[in-house]
Order: structure tokens, then sequence, then C-alpha cells
């Protein structure tokens, strides 16, 4: 594997006429940061990061924290580093019977190509990254491609595109961790998902296949409550209504709140009770419950299970994964 060394990393800066702005880098095709204004007129990175710097060190691989990457070719588990196409098993990389984010070296830790980038009014870049046929034992030449575009209201946008040439199986996310409040914990964040269900696991955490009915239950959040000092690594199977919010996260602190939707049948929530303390960020974290994670995609081992969505493309076919970060900030 490829050393990939200072020199290659570039941020990309879009600026709205709010002044807020998105900054992104091609290492992952990550989102670094994102500062708005809260309901006080003071900026806020309401992303948790390492500085552009932190990602090409060796402690950053190691933790395997994805931190605001573009995560593939399969973002989430496959059980026992394996799958079943047309008959042909497909071994990937595994570590105790997990295969995870597309393996050792997925597309979190690959140098996306700057395709376009437009300024002025909804400003935005487009990456891409080909993952060659074999890579991680995937099958396929597929070409992959996020667009970013920030909106004049405050919106990110993520479209995320795949391709190939191959019958193959793709699951792409972004794993931005959040911080409303632009430091500290998210202790005193609101939740609110769009969910009745969640994808039982076993204790590798990966899926029995079986839902379970979330009413009644501690990690119900189908009204907004508090996250308090809770873990989650959580699949949630999303109700997605037409126009609805899959989830939305407030921080009266700050008084921001951001909306996610999605064309996406699963939303994964993972709130870490830590996060590595080795690493410099680009912001201020508590020592416990720092951020949020909130990953629309498919469900995780879903080409093992045939009552799960389907994540096979076929050639000719185009992956599409749509996804809108609204925020908002209440006086």
């Amino acid at each position: 594997m490829k050393t990939i060394t200072q020199e290659e990393l570039k941020t990309i800066q879009l600026l709205n006429k709010k002044q807020s702005k998105l900054e992104i880098l091609n290492y992952g095709a990550a989102i670094l940061s994102f500062i708005i204004k809260d309901k006080k007129d003071r900026l806020t990175n309401v992303i948790v990061s390492p500085r552009a710097s932190e990602f090409v060190k060796p402690d950053y691989k190691a933790h395997n924290k994805c931190f605001g990457a573009s995560v593939g070719r399969y973002a989430g588990r496959i059980s026992n580093g394996k799958f079943n196409l047309d008959g042909q098993n497909y071994e990937l990389q595994q570590k105790n019977g997990v295969h995870l984010h597309g393996g050792d070296f997925g597309f979190p830790y690959k140098i996306w190509k700057i395709e376009e980038q437009t300024s002025g009014e909804n400003p935005s870049v487009k990456l891409s990254y080909l993952s060659k046929d074999g890579e991680e034992g995937y099958p396929g030449n597929l070409k992959a491609t996020v667009k970013y575009t920030l909106t004049e209201a405050d919106e990110i946008l993520i479209e995320y595109t795949a391709s190939s040439d191959k019958k193959t199986v793709v699951n792409l996310t972004n794993h931005a961790y959040f911080n409303l409040n632009g430091e500290g914990s998210v202790s005193d964040h609101f939740l609110q998902i769009s969910a009745k269900k969640i994808l039982q696991v076993n204790d590798k955490m990966l899926p029995t296949g079986d839902l379970v009915k979330l009413k009644g239950q501690p990690k119900d959040f189908s009204e907004s409550k508090l996250i308090g000092n809770r873990s989650l690594d959580d699949s949630f199977v999303l109700i997605n209504e037409k126009n609805e919010n899959a989830a939305v996260l407030f921080a009266p602190l700050t008084g921001i709140k951001m909306e996610l939707k999605t064309n996406q049948p699963a939303l994964v929530a993972y709130a870490p009770e830590e996060l590595p303390d080795d690493l410099e960020y680009k912001t201020l974290i508590s020592e416990k419950y720092p951020s949020i994670c909130l990953e629309a995609q498919n469900f995780p081992d879903s080409p093992n299970f045939r009552n799960f969505p389907s994540s096979v493309l076929k050639p000719g076919d185009l992956y599409y994964n749509r996804i809108s970060l609204k925020f908002q900030v209440a006086s």
C-alpha cells in the first residue's frame, strides 16, 4: 500500500452568502469542518474531526474511525468477510469474522480526485475514486463519485453515485461526526429518528436477520429525546415517508438544529463513549460522548440476507445515495 504524504492532501472550501463554510478533504473525500453561526452569532464548527495533517499519520489509520469520510465499497459490516454472487464466493479482508467499512484500505484511506468545483451561489465540489477489480476482494472496476453542495439555505447536499463493469455489491455513506455545540459533549443534544424497528445484532455487532420493534425500548427515538450518556451503534430501519426527515438533531445550547433526509433504507446512529486522545482535533472535545454519527445507507451485511434490501449493482445501472443535511438556528 502506497504511503500518502502531506503534500498530496488538498482541502476545498465552499462558502455561501451567509458566510457559512464547508471544508472538504481529498483524503477519503471527507468532511473536515462546517462552520455556521449559532443563536448568539458565534461561529461554530459542528463537525468533530482531526486536523488535516493527522489523516496521514499511522495512528489515524490504526484507530479506523473514518472521520467525515466517504465509506465504501461497503459501509458497515459483512459477516465472515465473504458473500456469494451468482454462485461465486468472494473473500474479503476480515478480522475476527467481520469485514468492516470496505476493508483494510477502503475508500476512507484513498486520495479522491477532484473532478470539478463551482463557486458563487450554491457552491459545490465533485470528487471521484476508481476502485479496481479485485480491490479488497470486491468484483468489478467501480467508479465512485461524491458531490458536495452547500446551498444558500445552509443545507449540505451529499450525492454518491457508483457504476461498475461487473456485477458487484456497493453501499456508500458519509461518516461525519457531529457536535452541534462546537465543543464538549453531545449528551445535551436531542435526537429524533423516524424508525419503528432496529436491526438485531449478535455479540460481533453483525445482523442476525431479524428486525426488532423499538416501541418502549431505550433506543426508541421515534419522538425527540435527550441522548444523555448513551453509547449508540445501531442500524435503524427508516420509515422513509415522502419529504419526512429521517432524523433531527438539536442542541439547545447553540440553538442549532440539523435535519437529515435520505433515499436510503437505514440510518446507522453511532455515538462512541470516547474518541482517540492521541489525535489533534479542530475543536475541543469532551472525554465522554463527544460526538454522534448519523450514517444514511443500506442495511449492514445485506449481501448475505435475502430479506434485506439488495445491495447488488449491475453493469449499466447507477447506484445513487442522496443525503441532505439542513441546518437551522432557533433564536
